[in-house]
């Protein structure tokens, strides 16, 4: 049995027309009462913004911001010479929502079709920059008040990387990203000269290691609390754009974290309906991930608990004044489930080890 949460909206902007107005058949659903644990006694979902806001969501807690990346839609393709997706930054107002335009801005970061990011320990954006038909892909460092760029990684081998998709931090610093071919099924990319892998990067070392292959579009990627599992979803059964291919994969998969290496991957669960993109875990170990209908959150044994429904989902990020706020991004706006949970470690770092 399915049980159905209400959905509050706060602010003007409400009627018919909106996307405030579209909230019939959103909300939270209830599967298995450990996901009550997640809503608590007051949980909403709240429209923060309309603004195309695709991938990354990033919050930075001294800023009380959220940063995410944008991408040309059908329509809406940017003229030559201009940028194809760019970094914005929303300043938001703690827990009032949703918040003026005014309150958006676009860093000013000389990057390539950026995609996922998320915050070193040092306070820097970590980007994954897909690139383009003349800029090489990469993963870079973006300074997040003025936009500044460091290259960190652009190829494995003398091989250039094909499109980087997600990205996390580790707490010994290093860097962990998954690197579909997306960029070239999308026709901004080159033909590939490497496997879509997932690699680990050492920041000071400077060595990149493939620790994941098998995959046919590594997509999302995001530790256990202790970090000691890592999870990646495969996107495979979308290849070209608006694709959706039912045998290809459309799962979760987790791997035991053996030091700087992976143990074998394990099914942790098959998303639907469609194909999951963005994923996090809580402090108890919870998993996130989108799906065609919304957020979809697991337990730590894989079992369907909840969801946040919300179509349209691609990625969501924890963030707010306590850590409890899921901002999520649906290419046509940015919105806010307040829960009753925060992170898990992975995205809780606000120290930078010694050589990052």
């Amino acid at each position: 049995m399915t049980d159905h949460y209400d959905v509050s909206v706060i602010g003007p902007g409400a009627g018919e027309g909106t996307l405030a107005g579209q909230l019939e058949g959103t909300g939270f659903e209830v599967y298995d009462t450990q996901f009550e644990a997640v809503l608590g006694d007051a949980a909403r979902l709240e429209l923060v913004a309309e603004t195309d806001a695709h991938e990354g969501p990033v919050y930075i807690p001294g800023q009380d911001a959220l940063y995410f990346t944008t991408l040309p839609r059908p329509g809406n393709i940017p003229a030559p010479g201009t940028p194809q997706a760019v970094i914005r930054r929303l300043a938001l107002n703690g827990l009032s929502f949703p918040v003026d335009e005014s309150r958006l801005s676009a860093l000013p970061a000389d990057v390539h079709m950026p995609n996922g990011m998320t915050l070193g320990h040092d306070g820097h954006l970590v980007v994954c920059e897909q690139g383009t038909r003349s800029e090489h892909a990469r993963i870079s460092r973006v300074d997040p008040v003025t936009g500044q760029v460091e290259g960190l990684v652009d190829g494995w081998g003398g091989l250039r990387l094909n499109s980087p998709n997600d990205v996390v931090v580790r707490h010994d610093g290093t860097i962990w990203f998954t690197d579909p071919s997306y960029g070239y099924l999308q026709g901004f990319r080159p033909e590939p000269q490497i496997g879509d892998y997932v690699y680990r990067y050492d920041p000071v070392s400077g060595r990149l290691a493939v620790v994941g292959d098998g995959f046919d579009k590594p997509n999302g990627l995001a530790f256990s609390p202790d970090e000691q599992t890592l999870y990646v979803t495969d996107s495979g059964a979308n290849q070209e754009p608006g694709s959706y291919h039912v045998q290809r994969p459309h799962h979760v998969v987790a791997f035991d974290v053996r030091g700087g290496h992976l143990g074998p991957a394990r099914l942790f669960a098959v998303t639907t309906p469609g194909f999951p993109d963005g994923i996090k875990v809580d402090l108890a170990g919870r998993v996130y991930t989108s799906s065609f209908s919304g957020v979809q959150v697991f337990s730590p044994a894989g079992d369907l608990i909840g969801q946040i429904r919300l179509p349209g989902t691609v990625n969501f990020t924890f963030g707010g004044p306590m850590g409890d706020v899921l901002f999520i991004t649906t290419d046509t706006a940015v919105w806010a489930a307040v829960l009753s949970t925060a992170a898990g470690t992975s995205q809780r770092h606000d120290q930078a080890p010694e050589g990052w």
